[in-house]
């Protein structure tokens, strides 16, 4: 019997689809290669059921990799009165910060501005002390996530510099969780999942869905009809698509990349209260890797489903325009790097006028024809959502284990060599040792492969060898996040392929 592994490549998808086509026939096929989608997957392998997941595209190249890259505890939706799902949100982040997958995430401190109106300081305290005690309802350890508390004007200014202080009556700092990458998290479930025996099988696309299969199309042969035991969609914004009773409101949310130097370097987040709006925010998040992610927009879209959404020009001046209201400063174009998109698939009535009053409740809903759809939600709580989708399905392998079940990398101390790239063990965990191994062969792959860029050669052969990349796009734009700012990716094509042509088995 063959060892259990975790590693996907382009020969693994080629053994897996060849084995569905010839006549498999899965306890349970997936379709949606997003977080949705591989957190049920893994749920399912991890209950010990047959999988198969279908994606149409690569993993996570849908809303998966378009988040704030937050994984937060619900302090929004505690201001909207919706406590159910802030208390879900809570929950899920204390379980991904302390065993999922601690090695994708950093606790970062917020910084909320003070002004001289004492119902609005008395309102952001209130709201930190309930959401401080849904952290410490949830378990989640306080060396994890610190106690909300307040500072001076003074330091605030030393955590974030380029903060306006004329009528600055201090800050309020509280802690939420950040993602290394919303897509690293994505692909670290879809090789858990592997591991369980999963099987991942991306381009390839879902039509005619009922609860017994579907036909399959992949991009490269013929398509065929593939039958299951159970289905379950979890396609996200275009859900809709394969099933025709889902109704989804779908909303933009765009973020822009902003130079570090144009906030001062800041050493913890923004966020600033948009004016008139209850529990809505803007916000500013340094990242490990320099650019600044500054969002979000809750614009309410129509029409056919772009494969890559466009943050417009009027979406990035709105951002600037609200943030800028907290800084010395008002930003401007000089100061973007790149902007991006993604839809939100909400369950609510299409047409609402405003998404962000919206819940980002989830719902599981089985089918006249026999197959479950999985819908709405939100990156912090896929977990439950995948856990209530399998559920749905009746007494299948037994209770759920994902809660308590940790992702490729998060093994602790296993990357403690301090003479490791910090990098490497920021984003890869206890893989970081094997990735560094690469170099072994050719030291030259411990370099960037650009100028002004921080990935490293090794990645892009990790990437192929085992993160299920296909070509030197997934690794642009899923894997190393390079064409987020497309500047960077531009210098680092050439070297990227080089290296991902020379990692193919």
């Amino acid at each position: 019997m063959p060892v259990p592994t975790a590693d996907l490549d382009a020969g693994r998808r080629a053994h897996d689809l060849d084995a569905v086509a010839s006549g498999h026939v899965p306890d349970l096929l997936v379709i949606g290669g997003g977080i949705t989608g591989c957190g049920v997957a893994l749920d399912a392998a991890s209950r010990g059921l047959d999988v198969v997941l279908v994606e149409a595209h690569d993993l996570a190249f849908g809303t998966s990799r378009w988040s704030s890259k937050l994984v937060h505890g619900g302090l929004r939706y505690l201001a909207h009165g919706d406590v159910a799902v802030a208390w879900e949100s809570a929950v899920e982040r204390s379980r991904l910060m302390t065993v999922i997958a601690p090695h994708l995430i950093r606790p970062l401190p917020h910084v909320m501005p003070l002004d001289a109106d004492p119902q609005q300081r008395a309102l952001v305290r209130a709201g930190l002390r309930a959401a401080d005690l849904l952290r410490a309802a949830a378990g989640t350890p306080r060396h994890v996530l610190p106690r909300p508390r307040t500072v001076s004007a003074s330091d605030a200014g030393r955590l974030l510099p380029a903060l306006e202080r004329g009528g600055l009556m201090g800050a309020t700092v509280h802690w939420d969780g950040q993602l290394v990458d919303d897509a690293r998290l994505t692909i670290a479930v879809a090789r858990t999942a592997a591991f369980y025996g999963a099987r991942i099988i991306t381009r390839a696309s879902a039509s005619a869905v009922t609860g017994s299969g579907a036909r399959i199309t992949p991009g490269d042969s013929s398509g065929f009809d593939l039958p299951a035991r159970h289905v379950i969609v979890a396609a996200g914004v275009w859900t809709p698509e394969l099933d025709a009773h889902t109704s989804l409101t779908t909303s933009r949310g765009s973020h822009v990349l902003l130079r570090p130097e144009a906030l001062g370097h800041p050493r913890a987040a923004l966020t600033v209260p948009v004016a008139g709006e209850r529990g809505r925010y803007v916000f500013a998040l340094p990242t490990l890797d320099g650019p600044v992610i500054a969002g979000i927009t809750d614009e309410p879209t129509q029409g056919p489903i772009a494969d890559v959404p466009l943050a417009p020009d009027t979406d990035v001046a709105w951002i600037l325009a609200q943030l800028s209201t907290a800084l010395a400063r008002p930003l401007g174009p000089a100061d973007v790097l790149g902007a991006y998109a993604g839809l939100r698939p909400l369950v609510g009535e299409p047409g609402a006028p405003n998404t962000a009053d919206i819940s980002r409740r989830h719902l599981v809903e089985h089918r006249p024809e026999g197959h479950v759809v999985v819908t709405g939600g939100k990156l912090t709580t896929y977990r439950r959502m995948a856990q209530d989708a399998v559920d749905a399905l009746g007494a299948c392998g037994g209770p759920s284990r994902t809660s308590r079940l940790p992702l490729v990398g998060a093994r602790p101390g296993a990357a403690a060599s301090g003479a490791l790239p910090a990098r490497l063990v920021q984003r890869y965990g206890s893989e970081a040792v094997r990735v560094a191994a690469y170099a072994d062969v050719d030291p030259g792959l411990l370099e960037p492969v650009a100028s002004g860029t921080p990935v490293l050669g090794v990645e892009v052969v990790h990437a192929m060898r085992c993160e299920g990349a296909l070509d030197v796009d997934d690794v642009l734009e899923r894997r190393t996040r390079l064409a987020l700012i497309p500047a960077d990716a531009d210098r680092a094509r050439g070297r990227v392929t080089e290296i991902a042509e020379a990692s193919r088995w």
